[in-house]
């Protein structure tokens, strides 16, 4: 007999279902959220499991590799499917939503997430705290200047290094406006040393990065959105085409067709908001400045003037996920010419 088991993971305890093939409910249980303990749980059964699914969150990834290594067959699986196929049902808990898994993984009714290996994750998070510090800086800044407004006090244009001279011109006299000003411009310091910081150590990691050094050879790419694009992508061979890396990616229009409606939507942003910006972000300093890359810009340029401006940018973005990832596939650097444009 095969059996099936889903998990729904919460922090603590995950809540743990086992079915066999035709959908019976052979054990059901709350297991701590630890690979160790989930581990010891199957193998305590001792049955054949032939798949075993859990839905792709903060935790997943974690006990996923943890149980993929003790050599269970396990499963993640994408969390737009999941909850679609849970909205029928009337009565949302744990336990249910653990036998709805278990059901999912037994019907084949699903569809598998790639987990990242543990360099790309650590690569994320590095983007991520670095994303997160510069956020904050902008916040004081904002801050400062909104309340300097109220005053009639214009900041006006500056740089980061001078910010802080040029808020102290502006509140000499105002005790009030000092005493907040000194507050902010402190954590504005602390934040501007610490982004600094950790900018360089990305920049580090993108040249000990070989595909991040091979991306940067496209125009308009950089450090910081070549390692987003390697991190994201991880492993290159799970795209079976390159044309799929757009529409992955959420840079395809959608489409809706029923009887007589057709419609062809905008495209469908699904997928890594963070790859979708930094795709756009390169897209968008192709078009608007001087780059070495003339094949590409003038295919871009060209569609420009017919579909405008923004929909090039978008289309552009796009073909840059599928030039990157067959960069990356066949580890060659980047080579686009006006005719191949």
């Amino acid at each position: 007999m095969d059996y099936y088991a889903g998990i729904d993971v919460s922090l603590k305890e995950s809540s743990v279902c086992v079915v066999d093939g035709s959908g019976k409910i052979v054990r059901e249980a709350k297991v701590a959220s630890e690979p160790g303990a989930l581990i010891e749980w199957f193998r305590s059964l001792g049955l054949g499991m032939v798949r075993i699914g859990l839905e792709a969150g903060p935790l997943s990834q974690w006990l996923f590799a943890g149980m993929k290594e003790a050599g269970l067959a396990v499963e993640l699986l994408e969390t737009r499917h999941v909850r679609n196929a849970f909205k029928t049902m009337p009565v949302k808990t744990d336990r249910k939503d653990a036998r709805g898994i278990a059901e999912l993984i037994r019907l084949g009714w699903f569809r598998p997430v790639h987990c990242k290996s543990m360099e790309a994750q650590e690569t994320r998070a590095m983007l991520t705290t670095r994303d997160l510090l510069k956020q904050k800086l902008r916040d004081i800044e904002m801050s400062l200047r909104g309340t300097l407004r109220g005053f009639g006090l214009k900041i006006g244009e500056t740089t980061p290094v001078r910010f802080g001279a040029r808020v102290g011109e502006l509140v000499a006299g105002h005790p009030t406006l000092e005493t907040i000003a000194a507050s902010l411009l402190a954590a504005h310091e602390v934040l501007l040393r610490e982004f600094k910081a950790m900018e360089k150590r990305v920049l580090s990691m993108a040249r000990h990065n070989s595909r991040a050094r091979l991306l940067m050879s496209t125009p308009g790419v950089g450090a910081v959105i070549a390692l987003i694009f390697v991190s994201a992508i991880d492993d290159p061979n799970r795209f079976k085409s390159s044309k799929n890396v757009g529409a992955h990616y959420g840079m395809t229009p959608k489409k809706y067709q029923s009887g007589e409606t057709d419609i062809d939507g905008r495209i469908s942003k699904s997928g890594d908001k963070r790859v979708r910006r930094a795709l756009y972000q390169a897209a968008h300093i192709i078009l608007t400045r001087p780059v070495k890359s003339s094949g590409l810009k003038s295919w871009a340029t060209q569609l420009a003037k017919r579909v405008g401006m923004q929909k090039a940018k978008v289309a552009l973005a796009r073909k840059l996920a599928v030039i990157m990832h067959r960069m990356l596939v066949d580890e060659t650097k980047f080579g686009f010419a006006a005719k191949a444009a």
